[in-house]
């Protein structure tokens, strides 16, 4: 999956992760004010009817649910209806006697919730009690119901996320996959008259004889131009088809590391730049596909010797764990902002130290072979302190190969392995 790819679905997740959050919010604020508003409508009929039964001495309730207590300072009156236990409270009782206040209560008892009005009546005290057995019912049946439909809710909001963000990703989904044939077909057109030109330029420079300076200009300025085709084209194509559309093919990560080394070995004499190779004695293998594993290894390789002065030194390291293998290559070159690191695989991203790479692709294309091979890629540096980039990749099981006996680096590449 390439990073676009990947940014898509992440997109898309992402979307229809709010929608459904945002739905589930309106549902679960709407059940909150349902529920808020039968309280304060179940409270206010409690409070009238116990009000009305102070005053009046009835209670216009369900049999057996209220009672009315009369105290006239002696004896308590409660009528044919005997209360349940518990009541009258009689702390309640001997308080407003003293101070001919009204005091509301609510007790928890009996499996219940009963509220109790006492209030001064004439001479004497009335308690009337309000057993609330049937409003808390009601409250169970209402939090149920919220329960069942939250569960459809959820389950609707889920759905709707996902075809929302779907839709809403769709158009850029499209917009890249145009993008993607554009650069494809673009870049097939540009590929032949480009070597057309370069060869045309390497024949005039060869009958130019001594006086060819701008001839290997032209001939460098259309190398360029060819590479930009190349990677535009390797883009397009790791976009269609992703490596992990190919896992049957095995490549061997340790050779394509010695590889690497050996086809850089002029290029480092002629800079002056040791390059030392770390890798396992047995083969490291990996799925995906071998001409763009190989264009990784390469890169990096080629981008380090770049940047490393003459009398430098490059360390190609491959260390293997239970699941992945780590390829990584150090220098200590220039370095970059450490402030770059993340967008330094930005496409068309310059930092400091990017004046061989003026086109910001190479790197970017890096990522997309890595990422497209399920594996990750990171570069740490500091200015004047080198740089290291990262490759790690998942690993299959490997076989004993004995990867070092088809390589031999001429100096000064002085190649190391580990055991």
């Amino acid at each position: 999956m390439s990073f676009e790819d990947t940014m898509l679905r992440r997109a898309r997740v992402r979307v229809s992760m709010l929608v459904g959050l945002t739905i589930t919010t309106l549902l679960a604020l709407g059940a909150a004010i349902s529920y808020a508003a039968l309280l304060h409508s179940q409270h206010k009929q409690i409070e009238r009817e116990l009000t009305y039964g102070a005053v009046h001495g009835t209670i216009d309730g369900p049999p057996g649910c209220n009672w009315i207590i009369l105290y006239d300072g002696g004896s308590f009156d409660s009528g044919r209806n005997p209360p349940p236990p518990g009541f009258p409270l009689q702390s309640a009782i001997d308080e407003v006697a003293l101070d001919r206040q009204v005091r509301s209560d609510t007790i928890d008892r009996n499996g219940t919730t009963y509220y109790v009005r006492t209030q001064p009546r004439g001479t004497g005290v009335v308690q009337a009690v309000f057993d609330a057995r049937f409003q808390l019912s009601d409250r169970r049946y209402l939090l149920a119901a919220f329960l069942l439909a939250a569960m459809v809710g959820i389950a609707a909001a889920v759905l709707t996320g996902i075809v929302v963000g779907r839709r809403a990703v769709a158009p850029l989904a499209e917009a890249l996959s145009r993008q993607r044939r554009f650069v494809a077909d673009a870049s097939h057109e540009l590929r032949t008259p480009i070597a057309q030109v370069h060869t045309r330029a390497q024949i005039m420079a060869r009958r130019a004889g001594t006086d060819r300076a701008d001839y290997d200009r032209l001939i460098q300025t259309t190398r360029r131009l060819g590479e930009i085709v190349d990677e535009l084209l390797l883009s397009a194509r790791l976009a269609a088809t992703p490596a992990d559309r190919h896992p049957s093919e095995v490549v061997d990560l340790a050779h394509l590391a010695a590889e690497a080394v050996d086809c850089e070995a002029d290029r480092a004499a002629e800079q002056g730049v040791q390059v030392h190779l770390t890798v396992p004695d047995t083969a490291v293998l990996v799925p995906g596909v071998a001409s763009a594993l190989r264009r990784v290894v390469g890169e990096l390789l080629a981008n380090a010797l770049t940047h490393t002065p003459t009398g430098g030194h490059i360390h190609v390291t491959l260390r293997t764990s239970r699941r992945d293998a780590d390829l990584v290559v150090t220098d200590n070159g220039a370095g970059f902002d450490p402030a770059d690191a993340k967008h330094l695989f930005d496409r068309f991203h310059r930092g400091l130290g990017a004046k061989d790479r003026r086109f910001g692709l190479g790197l970017a294309l890096l990522r997309e072979v890595v990422t497209s091979h399920g594996g990750t890629i990171s570069a740490d540096s500091r200015l004047g302190a080198g740089a290291t980039f990262t490759v790690r990749l998942p690993t299959i099981a490997s076989r004993p190969v004995a990867v070092g006996a088809a390589f031999r680096h001429p100096e000064p590449l002085a190649p190391r392995r580990q055991t």
